[in-house]
C-alpha cells in the first residue's frame, strides 16, 4: 500500500448525490470539448487484447497485465489492457484517418501492480486519444500547442463545474508552464523526481514536464516510459531530448503535484529502432504492432491518456480517488479514510 495522505480538517464539499451528478457533468462536458478542440471522433475500444501481438501498453516495462485463457481460441491468452497507446495507432490506420484528425475512446483497465494511495487505484479509466500528424509536426512546438489545447479544455471544465457548484472555487492558473526534465533536474539537483514535481508545480500551478523516459545528466530517468510508443529519445528542434511529457498541476487539497495526463508524439520507425536498442527490447521487432510500424504501415501520430476519475477528483475537490470511482481497497485504508472524512465508494 502506498503512502496515504489525510488532509487536516478535510470535508467533502459535495454529498454523494451531487458528486455522482458532478462526475457525469464533467465527463460529458470535457470529452466533448476535447473532441472538438483536437478534431477527434469517438470509437469503441477493447477491454482486452490477445497476448503476444505487442499491442498492450507496457507502461514502465515491469507491470504485469491481468490475463486469462479463451476457451474457443484453443486456450489462447488474452490480456486486460494497461492502456491503448498502440491499439489506437493501429485503429488510425484501419480507419484511414487523415492528418489533422483523430480518435478518442473510453479506456477501462486493470493495473494489478499499482501501489494504492490517494491517486492510484487497481481500476484505471481515462480518455485515450490519438491523432494523425505530418512529418513537419513532429516538433516540440507542435507538442506544446496540443498541450495548451488540452489544458484549455481542462480550465473550461473547471469553470463550468464551479459555476454549477458555487461552493467549489477555481484554482487552476490561466497558463501552463513548460519545462524539460533535464532543466528541472538542473533547478533542483538535490531533490528526487517526485520532489522536483512538487516544487515546480507549487511554483507555477500547472506544468508540462517534457522528456519523460530519456536519461538525464545524472544517468537516471525522470520517470520510466515504454520504448515503443512515446518518442522520448529524438532530439527536438531546440536541442532538447524527447517529444513527450506529462501534464501536472499543484493540487491544494493534497498539497502535492497531481498528474492528469501522459502524452506525446509517437515513435517513428527510426525512433522505435533506437529506443528498442537502448532498452534491450529488440526482440519486440517480431511482434505484430512493431512489424507494422517498421514496415511503414502505420501513420505518424500524437496521443495520450487523460485520467477520467483523476479529472473528476480535481474538479470536485476530493481527497481520494476512491471518492470518485468504485474499486477494491485494503481494509486498513478504508478505515483510515472513513476516519479522515473521505469515505470510499
Amino acid at each position: 500500500m502506498g503512502q496515504l495522505i489525510k488532509p487536516a480538517q478535510y470535508k467533502a464539499l459535495l454529498g454523494k448525490h451531487q458528486t455522482e451528478q458532478g462526475i457525469k457533468l464533467i465527463k460529458d462536458f470535457f470529452q466533448q470539448n476535447l473532441a472538438t478542440e483536437l478534431r477527434l471522433t469517438r470509437v469503441t475500444a477493447p477491454l482486452f487484447v490477445l497476448k503476444g501481438l505487442g499491442i498492450n501498453d507496457d507502461l514502465n516495462g515491469v507491470e504485469r497485465p491481468v490475463s486469462f485463457p479463451i476457451k474457443d481460441l484453443n486456450e489462447a491468452k488474452a490480456e486486460i489492457v494497461h492502456s491503448l497507446a498502440k491499439w489506437k495507432r493501429l485503429t488510425l490506420s484501419e480507419y484511414e484517418v487523415k492528418p489533422g484528425y483523430g480518435i478518442y475512446t473510453d479506456m477501462n483497465a486493470i493495473r494489478a501492480d499499482e501501489e494504492l494511495d490517494n491517486l492510484h487505484s487497481l481500476y484505471v479509466d481515462q480518455w485515450d486519444w490519438e491523432a494523425v500528424i505530418t512529418q513537419d509536426e513532429r516538433t516540440r512546438a507542435f507538442l506544446e500547442k496540443i498541450v495548451k489545447d488540452i489544458y484549455g479544455a481542462i480550465r473550461r471544465t473547471e469553470f463550468l463545474t464551479c459555476e454549477t457548484y458555487p461552493q467549489l472555487k477555481p484554482f487552476l492558473p490561466k497558463e501552463i508552464h513548460f519545462i524539460h526534465s533535464q532543466e528541472l533536474l538542473n533547478m533542483y539537483p538535490n531533490l528526487s523526481p517526485k520532489e522536483r514535481e512538487d516544487a515546480i508545480c507549487k511554483k507555477y500551478g500547472a506544468v508540462f514536464i517534457e522528456g519523460i523516459g530519456c536519461r538525464l545528466s545524472n544517468g537516471e530517468k525522470h520517470d520510466g516510459r515504454a520504448s515503443d510508443y512515446d518518442d522520448w529519445s529524438t532530439i527536438a528542434e531546440d536541442g532538447k531530448m524527447g517529444l513527450n511529457g506529462d501534464i501536472l498541476i499543484w493540487y491544494p487539497i493534497l498539497e502535492r503535484a497531481f498528474e492528469l495526463s501522459s502524452m506525446g508524439i509517437r515513435v517513428d520507425k527510426e525512433a522505435l529502432e533506437h529506443q528498442l536498442a537502448l532498452e534491450g527490447n529488440e526482440d519486440r521487432k517480431s511482434l505484430y504492432f512493431h512489424k507494422q510500424l517498421l514496415k511503414d504501415k502505420l501513420p505518424l501520430s500524437i496521443g495520450g491518456g487523460i485520467g477520467q476519475s483523476r479529472l473528476c477528483m480535481v474538479m470536485l475537490h476530493k481527497a481520494h480517488i476512491g471518492e470518485i470511482q468504485a474499486s477494491i481497497w485494503p481494509e486498513e485504508m478504508c478505515e483510515e479514510c472513513e476516519k479522515a472524512g473521505m469515505p470510499l465508494i
